[in-house]
């Protein structure tokens, strides 16, 4: 069972190799076509969001995202 939290969206940088990380997502993409691509990035989200795990969360993402 998910356990309450107050946390909050972080939107300051936070990734400790991001050249890295975004090598290793494009790497994770060589290969697929337009539809797999978006199948595996619909796919990375769920697993991200089930990581994550809280509703507020998620939902502080979705507006992050959609201000992007």
């Amino acid at each position: 069972m998910p356990q309450a939290t107050t946390a909050h969206l972080t939107t300051a940088p936070n990734i400790d190799a991001p050249d890295d990380f975004y090598e290793a997502l494009i790497e994770a993409h060589q290969g697929l076509s337009t539809d797999e691509s978006h199948a595996f990035n619909a796919r990375l989200a769920l697993v991200l969001a089930n990581h994550i795990g809280s509703l507020p969360v998620l939902r502080e993402a979705f507006a992050a995202a959609t201000r992007s």
